[in-house]
């Protein structure tokens, strides 16, 4: 006897973490790289938001991510919102002489794996948007210029850098927003 089998859908209804991981990135990367570009000096604010938007929003949106079955959206923004957290450290535990502060080439070391961590993660963008294509794309260039800068000692690398580091995290500002206004709107009025 065969029994009558009935499929059950189950609607998602939680909300896109997405826009909350990519401004806790974006909006933290931008104030980094203003200081990066000599606008203002490195301050509790830049560690504040590292440590805060841009650590625990991201962890946030990774757990959130985890639970949709997004394998790249965990794996970036957790990987991403613990990169605050661990550049905070390289920056303060120095400072409270609880480890020495890296060298040159260590923390060009520092910068090299995660600029190609970054590399393969945008050619899994390859498959996304084209917005997060610029976004992997432009961190990718921007972690290899830090560490360019770090291991020269040129400023002028350190300062492109620092401006490159504004588009990249205006590029995932813009992303973030635009996947909110598109979202509430119900339809695509801004491209991502």
């Amino acid at each position: 006897m065969e029994e009558n089998k009935k499929s059950v859908m189950i609607e998602d209804l939680t909300a896109n973490p997405a826009p909350l991981g990519l401004l806790g990135f974006g909006l933290t990367t931008v104030l980094l790289n203003v200081h990066n570009a000599g606008l203002f000096p490195m301050n509790s604010m830049i560690l504040a938001m590292g440590i805060a938007y841009g650590g625990i929003a991201q962890i946030m949106a990774c757990a959130m991510e985890y639970k949709k079955g997004n394998t790249f959206g965990t794996v970036a923004f957790g990987s991403y919102g613990l990169f605050w957290w661990s550049f905070v450290l390289l920056l303060v535990l120095p400072q409270m002489k609880l480890a020495a502060a890296p060298d040159a080439m260590a923390l060009a070391s520092y910068l090299v794996m995660w600029g190609l961590f970054t590399l393969v993660m945008f050619i899994g963008t390859l498959k996304l948007g084209r917005g997060l294509q610029v976004i992997f794309g432009a961190l990718a260039v921007l972690f290899f210029l830090l560490a360019i800068g770090e291991v020269t000692g040129n400023a002028t690398i350190s300062l492109i850098a620092g401006y490159e580091g504004i588009f990249t995290g205006f590029a995932a500002v813009y992303v973030g927003l635009a996947e909110v206004l598109n979202e509430t709107y119900g339809r695509d009025i801004v491209p991502t």
